[in-house]
């Protein structure tokens, strides 16, 4: 009997209508478009407008957009992830609700969040569950209402994120095809340099904390960007020689979203020719736990089965890795 893996059969997902561009940003904060684009390659993202609506709404609809395409029975799946750094809400668990809302009434449910590595995270873990022959169908969805805790005074911040959701769905492979390996790291140095300082235990919300803007994320971008080209290059590196994959096997770089420079710097490490590396930040921004997820639908259509795909992150705390997966089918 060959060894059991597990691959990636089906994705989807969903972004909001509405569109903030430079040019927007513009009338709202000190900046502008040429600044913007020369230094993140961000033109525009997505904004759920609706106050009414959270993550939950966005990991809904991208579950839905897979369902549908790929004629999955929601009642056939065993577990559902939502990585987020957005919760709807703290203690309930927005993946519960998500799996309750589509059908998935025979599957257990639960959040996972490791910042901008979030969606990483999760392919390991839900890899981890059908390696292991317990489940044969894990949905795995990464979503993030980032606007709901940006500070649209802020520029250092708002010209980054957007809002968005991918889903996979994992399912086992006696093909050797979906995840041969991955390098997860995380350092506490970082948990100072990108955080939301109130909101939690050590600072409980007050009427100080909002009137100090403490529930908005920070960050220090001088110093994460200088962790993020190091790290997320270094491990997309060390995963190529473990495996022994030379630059020429490599079909596509799927790296998170944040900054174009990160991104060419990790393939230049790598030695990926440009043609290879997939990029929609000038799309969406950085749509935090949904970047990974948002490349795989937008660029499916390219894959083939058998393609060796490598993926990149690098979030808050600091969490970064790299992971190696066989794409299983051939988009139809």
């Amino acid at each position: 009997m060959s060894k059991l893996t597990a691959a990636i059969t089906a994705v989807g997902a969903y972004v909001p209508e509405f569109v903030l561009t430079n040019k927007l940003l513009e009338t709202m904060v000190d900046t502008n478009d040429e600044w913007i684009t020369s230094r993140t390659g961000i033109k525009e993202r997505r904004i759920l407008k609706d106050n009414d609506k959270g993550t939950s709404f966005l990991a809904i609809k991208a579950a839905e957009d897979l369902l549908k395409k790929s004629g999955t029975n929601p009642e056939d799946i065993d577990m559902v992830l939502v990585a987020t750094a957005t919760p709807d809400m703290p203690v309930a668990a927005t993946a519960v609700y998500v799996a309750s809302h589509i059908g998935a009434v025979n599957a257990f449910a639960y959040d996972l969040q490791a910042a901008c590595s979030s969606f990483l995270y999760g392919m390991s873990t839900a890899a981890a569950y059908v390696q292991s022959g317990r489940y044969k169908k894990v949905l795995l969805i990464g979503a993030d209402k980032m606007s709901s805790i940006i500070d649209y005074t802020d520029r250092a911040t708002c010209i980054i994120f957007g809002d968005g959701a991918g889903a996979v769905l994992f399912e086992p492979n006696e093909e050797g095809l979906g995840l041969q390996d991955e390098v997860l790291r995380s350092d506490g140095i970082g948990r100072e340099f990108l955080k939301i300082e109130a909101g939690g235990s050590l600072l409980p919300p007050t009427h100080e904390t909002v009137a100090a803007k403490q529930h908005f994320v920070h960050q220090d971008g001088k110093t994460v960007f200088k962790y993020a080209v190091s790290n997320m290059a270094d491990v997309s590196e060390k995963i190529m020689q473990r495996n022994n994959l030379q630059h020429s096997d490599v079909n596509f770089l799927v790296a998170h979203q944040a900054n174009k420079r990160i991104i060419d710097a990790t393939a230049s490490r790598m030695g990926v020719d440009e043609s290879k590396v997939l990029i929609n930040i000038e799309k969406y921004g950085n749509t935090t736990s949904a970047t990974l997820p948002l490349l795989l639908h937008d660029f499916e259509h390219l894959f083939k089965k058998g393609d060796n795909l490598v993926f990149a992150s690098f979030g808050g705390g600091f969490t970064w890795g790299s992971i190696y997966l066989k794409w299983a089918y051939d988009t139809k």
